[in-house]
């Protein structure tokens, strides 16, 4: 009885939605008092059928001229409200079957679809999808979310921009996204305590006044505090990146916006690299006398092709071992024109950007890109100076299994001290999951490892160059740079043959698939992972930026004669005084020497307190 009272109650409430006009009506019965309206889930229904056989009711309602059949039980717990929302249908024979499930299924993915039309459109070249597995990957800093659809396609050197003020000596992405890195800026100015210290205690004096900068760094908020630093103590600046994947592009739209002739954006070409050195060099009416370097690509280019700027060049100031490399490589051949500042090796560039940077970043960059859990897995560092010191702490302390190679049997020492394993490359090859490059060198992971490391191991690198993964071969002609207008290389195919597969999986991380199915996954094509694929940080890159600048003022400035055409370092002075203005953001007070103490020690209360051969 009440079975029958349920199923002409779902079939009167969904008989609108049937299409078909001939279908018979559906005899409306009236609940009696002691009868539930409707069936909640399915319990209930069971016992309203249950408890209606037990009282033997002998007065069903009378049927219509087109009775409905009763549904089986197995039908009324498909049409059940808890499970599909009680939607039915009736047949043209008068029985009560379940609606699709489809049915609300559409319904729901029409709103959705509304609802998704409402979102905004505009997300570059990425689908939705797309853009939400790279969130975790992208840098904080990058300008991915900000790029139009219609600036992907096109090349920076095929559009014409303009600043606010009407210049166009500039080639970035966007200049619209100034606004969002005028805000990085902002960010990037609380943690650097010492550039904006000095910015204030030397803007009235000017020391820079006059120099013309040309510099090739990574661009980041970082660098653009400190150009804008360099600017306001007088210098002029035009500015190429070292890196085709560091450069932020929303920085390098506030540079340019803020009148800075910039050339840069992420993702250049080998070609656009060169290119865009090129512009910030060769400009009329403007000619530089002051180089800052990462690399020593600018200072090759300036070498190689107006080899006459160097006649009024007063110094070079380089940051990365492969650049004073190159550097100590051109004083040894005779040729180096001008007094050049060693920043790698000051003590405030070692001991903190290479070692406390690099500890932290290595950790950000593999898990933006791979999403690695670092517990238990097995990796092997390439070199121990203080970038591999940085990265087998960080990855020590995470739990991996860390081995490490090394040439220098001090370094080795050190190694085997801090209690890592040190091995040959090709002793673990087979069993790493994760290989990290940070030696300087070139061909330290070559197609011989490639082959042999297991299915799924990350391969990246930590150092400057991309010459340490052999993903395209190189092998210069000469020990110093070659008489071409580029670097003169020889190359043969490494991880470039036909016989692999690329596959990009998200920005920066490529898997490298062998015929067997084996793959491996490369990081950033084999070059810097930190600025490539994460951020670094800001307050380590304060030290290394207020090195970069007290070199410039003390190269521009130096009086005649002080500076032969050599390499130096930067004086141990100048060292402290970087440190000691990074001290007050840790409310550190430093004791003072008595002048008892001072005249025991042989110091000055003022320093140096280390001479040059202390090894810190």
């Amino acid at each position: 009885m009440s079975v029958q009272v349920v199923a002409a109650k779902m079939a009167e409430v969904e008989l609108k939605d049937i299409p078909n006009k001939d279908l018979p009506p559906v005899p409306q019965v009236a609940p009696k008092a002691e009868e539930k309206p409707a069936v909640k889930n399915e319990p209930n229904a069971a016992a309203a059928a249950s408890e209606a056989t037990a009282s033997g009711d002998p007065s069903p309602p009378t049927p219509s001229p087109n009775p409905m059949k009763m549904p089986q039980a197995s039908a009324m717990k498909r049409t059940d409200p808890q499970q599909n929302g009680g939607e039915a249908l009736v047949n043209r024979d008068g029985t009560v079957v379940e609606a699709p499930r489809t049915v609300k299924k559409q319904i729901q993915f029409a709103d959705q679809k509304q609802e998704f039309n409402k979102r905004p459109t505009k997300i570059g070249r990425r689908s939705l999808s797309r853009s939400i597995s790279q969130s975790s990957t992208d840098s904080y800093s990058s300008a991915a979310s900000y790029t139009d659809s219609s600036d992907d396609e096109t090349s920076p050197r095929d559009k014409q921009q303009k600043n606010s003020k009407g210049s166009s000596d500039f080639c970035i992405k966007n200049i619209k996204q100034a606004d969002f890195g005028r805000r990085e800026i902002e960010i990037a100015e609380q943690e650097m305590p010492a550039l904006m210290a000095l910015r204030k205690r030397a803007q009235g004096e000017k020391p820079l006044a006059g120099a013309k900068i040309v510099g090739c760094t990574h661009i980041t908020a970082q660098t653009a505090v400190l150009m804008e630093t360099l600017s306001a103590l007088g210098a002029q600046c035009r500015w190429a990146a070292c890196n085709i994947y560091s450069t932020q592009n929303e920085v390098a739209a506030a540079l340019a916006e803020g009148g800075f002739a910039v050339f840069a954006w992420k993702g250049e070409s080998e070609d656009d690299f060169w290119w865009c050195i090129d512009r910030c060099v060769n400009v009329e009416g403007w000619q530089p006398n002051m180089i800052l370097d990462d690399g020593g690509d600018l200072t090759h280019w300036i070498y190689k092709k107006y080899p006459n700027m160097f006649k009024k060049i007063k110094g070079i100031v380089e940051e990365s071992v492969t650049g004073v490399h190159r550097l100590y490589q051109l004083s040894k051949a005779g040729k180096l024109c001008v007094p050049a500042m060693n920043v790698n090796d000051s003590v405030t560039k070692q001991k903190f950007d290479n070692l406390y940077c690099c500890r932290e970043s290595i950790l950000d960059g593999l898990k933006r890109t791979t999403d690695v859990m670092f517990g238990g897995k097995q990796v092997v560092v390439c070199g121990y100076g203080e970038v591999g010191k940085g990265c087998c702490a960080a990855l020590k302390a995470m739990g991996s299994i860390v081995y490490v190679t090394e040439i220098d049997p001090i370094c080795a020492l050190q190694a085997c001290m801090d209690g890592f394993r040190l091995v040959k490359l090709n002793e673990v090859i087979r069993q790493v999951d994760i290989v990290i490059t940070c030696t300087g060198n070139k061909n330290v992971v070559v197609r011989e490892y490639l082959d042999r490391m297991k299915n799924g191991c990350i391969v990246c690198n930590m150092g400057h160059s991309n010459t340490e993964i052999d993903v395209l071969r190189t092998r210069e002609n000469e020990a110093v740079w070659g008489s071409s207008s580029r670097p003169t290389t020889l190359t043969c195919a490494s991880l470039r043959t036909p016989e692999l597969t690329w596959e990009r999986v998200r920005s920066q991380v490529d898997h490298v698939i062998w015929p067997d199915g084996k793959r491996i996954v490369l990081l950033a094509e084999g070059r810097l992972l930190n600025l490539s694929c994460s951020t670094v940080p800001t307050f380590v890159l304060s030290i290394t930026a207020t090195t970069q600048a007290l070199a410039l003022i003390e190269l521009y400035n130096a009086p005649e004669g002080r500076y032969k055409q050599d390499v130096y370092l930067l004086p141990k002075k100048m060292d402290e005084y970087v440190a000691s203005l990074h001290l007050p953001t840790f409310d550190a007070h430093l004791t003072e020497l008595t002048d008892e103490q001072a005249k025991y020690l042989g110091l000055n209360k003022n320093g140096p307190f280390k001479p040059n051969y202390y090894r810190y």
